[in-house]
């Protein structure tokens, strides 16, 4: 096959797959609207799902994960705590670092998201055998690997933003520090609080 013929089949490949990513964002942000009415940003949910993996930050890191500046990181974090999301205190011993939690409300929101985005996503991928996803998640994952394995950037990797998976290819391979490992809860799901900080039984 001529070079020429090769890259114009890797940028088809690139089309597809940016085509593809931005579907299925679009088609989360529909659903999101759905359960939240206007009351969440995708943004905003990606900041829930955060805290329901890991437990405490910096602002800096909510800003790396949402690809904001640090004081917008800050501002989302202030709104989703006003409408009574989440909550935050600080750290005692690092003054730079906060505590987030999800509150009840902002937990329902979260599994209700979660309930809807699994029933579409298992119709729209209901005739794809697993054999063939999981074919398709190797070949992105090592394509994915040779790829980061060429930047010099080296700070905790949010690349997988609300898709976390324990099996991945990006941190037994490369030098990057995965962010929700490093910060992954004792357990999986974390207990919800009240409005009034309080843990829920």
């Amino acid at each position: 096959m001529a070079a020429n013929s090769r890259i114009q089949l890797i940028q088809d490949v690139l089309g597809s797959a940016h085509i593809f990513a931005s579907a299925v964002n679009d088609l989360m942000e529909e659903r999101l609207k759905a359960v939240s009415g206007e009351q969440l940003s995708f943004s905003q949910l990606k900041l829930l799902k955060l805290v329901a993996r890991t437990e405490s930050y910096k602002i800096g890191e909510v800003a790396a994960f949402l690809r904001v500046s640090n004081a917008a990181a800050s501002k989302a974090v202030d709104r989703l705590v006003r409408r009574g999301f989440l909550v935050r205190n600080e750290v005692a011993d690092d003054r730079r670092a906060v505590e987030l939690a999800l509150t009840t409300p902002g937990r329902r929101l979260l599994d209700q998201y979660e309930e809807v985005t699994s029933k579409t996503l298992g119709e729209v991928f209901g005739q794809v055998s697993e054999g063939c996803l999981e074919q398709t998640a190797e070949l992105l994952d090592a394509l994915s690997v040779n790829l980061v394995e060429r930047e010099e950037d080296e700070r905790a990797c949010f690349r997988c933003s609300i898709y976390f998976r324990e099996k991945c290819l990006l941190r037994s391979k490369t030098q990057r520090t995965c962010h929700f490992h490093l910060h992954k809860r004792k357990n999986d799901r974390s207990a919800a609080i009240d409005g009034h900080g309080r843990p829920v039984r």
